[in-house]
């Protein structure tokens, strides 16, 4: 009888201290009320005050959806993976579609994911878009997150979604900060992952203390040294300007630019037209039609992010240390992030061991980076170039490092001494200079191109 009363008694403490913070169960520790099953075979019970999911060979992946949706909230879980070869997540503002195929399923979710990893990736926490644009917030761009997700223990999330934007926290621990308008509502699920063999059915993944406020919402201050990924075209948010973050480009106007070699925007072959800056397609020659653009300023030291969309078979490239100084007769000279149709452009079978390719420093270093993670053309990608003020430099695409080098290095030296740079004195060296985008006479848009200048 004390046993009795005793859990009676916690039971009443717990639900009126919920009420005192505005929380409200998902779920009620004993049965699966309010939920339902979509799409796959995966399943899911209630065991001893957790949900359970068990994964089922050749199964697409299975969710359990709330039957409620959602919009503004701040919802509180806490999971645990045992195996490291397991995956799994929790959608947030999902939706269904019940007519679209999934492999050879027929119903698909689509939406927001908050990420379970267990592996040696160690993406817990970051943000996917289950059946639309894939990865939005990898962890590599927050890398001391990566550390937070224990495998085999419990872990508490805490996710906040308030109007464009989307926070993350595992065991008390800021990891992702999103800014996006594609979705503003939809249900909450929690994921078991599609297997395909035999050896990995019956892994099983677990849920408990599922709670939402969402009313009396404040945002959480982040801190400032986590990357903010804002996908929201030519937006930026009061903590992005706080942080130090202007526009290069204002999605209307030719502002801050100017043709590389001439004093004002270039009367023909780019157009500025829906948020985008675009260069028209020509002969398929560097510089013919309307010229690489620059920037007006200089710059030395900076985070410079960039979305690109190329069409079948484009070329074009971001510049950076580009000083004008050097006499070209096609694109002006620089450091250049390599923006590329590796399978169609010919270019992309030339130099050396890939290092004409996608996101690649052009003709010195190539990009590793795995096809998974980045868009075919007609899609967007996004870039980013961080030169900090030691020299030492990134490259990035869609919020995964691809390569780095030291700038003005021997091995620097030795690179540029072997390529087609080797006829221009102090290549790639410059105190400071423009950044440019490229004319190759394809047609290739950018937006949302911003820089944080760094000391």
């Amino acid at each position: 009888m004390k046993k009795i009363s005793l859990t009676i008694l916690i039971f009443y403490v717990s639900a009126a201290l919920m009420a005192q913070t505005g929380f409200t169960n998902l779920f009620d520790g004993k049965t699966l009320s309010g939920w339902k099953r979509l799409t796959g075979n995966g399943e899911y019970a209630v065991e001893h005050n957790m949900i359970v999911g068990t994964t089922v060979a050749g199964s697409p992946n299975t969710f359990l959806a709330t039957e409620k949706t959602f919009g503004d909230f701040v919802l509180e879980f806490d999971a645990r993976v045992d195996d490291t070869a397991s995956n799994s997540g929790v959608q947030i503002r999902s939706h269904f579609n019940a007519d679209e195929m999934n492999g050879k399923s027929k119903g698909r979710v689509y939406g927001y994911q908050v990420e379970e990893d267990p592996s040696s990736r160690a993406w817990s926490g970051g943000i996917y878009e289950e059946g639309r644009r894939g990865w939005l917030y990898p962890v590599t761009l927050n890398p001391p997150a990566q550390k937070l997700f224990k495998t085999g223990e419990w872990n508490h999330y805490k996710v906040e979604c308030i109007a464009h934007t989307i926070k993350t926290w595992i065991n008390n621990q800021p990891v992702a900060y999103l800014i996006d308008d594609v979705a503003s509502n939809g249900f909450i699920a929690l994921q078991v992952h599609a297997v395909s063999s035999a050896d990995m059915a019956g892994k099983k993944m677990y849920w408990k203390n599922i709670r939402i406020k969402t009313t009396g919402l404040t945002s959480t201050p982040f801190p400032k040294d986590v990357f903010i990924v804002d996908m929201i075209p030519n937006n930026l948010s009061a903590a992005e300007k706080a942080d130090g973050w202007s526009l290069l480009f204002d999605g209307k106007t030719s502002q801050g630019w100017r043709g590389a070699f001439k004093t004002g925007f270039p009367e023909h072959g780019w157009k500025i037209d829906s948020g985008m800056i675009t260069v028209l397609k020509g002969k398929g020659l560097q510089g013919q039609n309307g010229g690489d653009i620059v920037t007006l300023k200089e710059y030395n030291a900076f985070d410079l992010t960039f979305q690109f969309r190329i069409t079948p078979g484009a070329n074009s490239g971001v510049k950076y240390f580009v000083t004008l100084k050097e006499h070209s007769d096609s694109s002006a000279i620089g450091l250049e992030y390599q923006v590329l149709d590796d399978d169609l452009h010919p270019d992309a079978k030339l130099g050396r061991n890939g290092n004409r390719k996608l996101a690649s420093l052009y003709d010195l270093i190539p990009a590793q980076k795995n096809e998974r993670y980045f868009n075919p053309p007609g899609q967007w990608n996004w870039g980013r170039i961080i030169v900090y003020p030691n020299n030492h430099v990134e490259h990035w695409l869609n919020g995964i490092k691809v390569l780095e080098y030291e700038r003005g290095s021997k091995s620097f030296e030795d690179l540029v001494a072997i390529s087609k740079y080797k006829i221009w004195d102090h290549f790639g060296v410059a105190k400071e200079g423009h950044i440019l985008l490229q004319d190759h006479g394809d047609e290739v848009s950018y937006r949302s191109i911003r820089i944080k200048e760094l000391k």
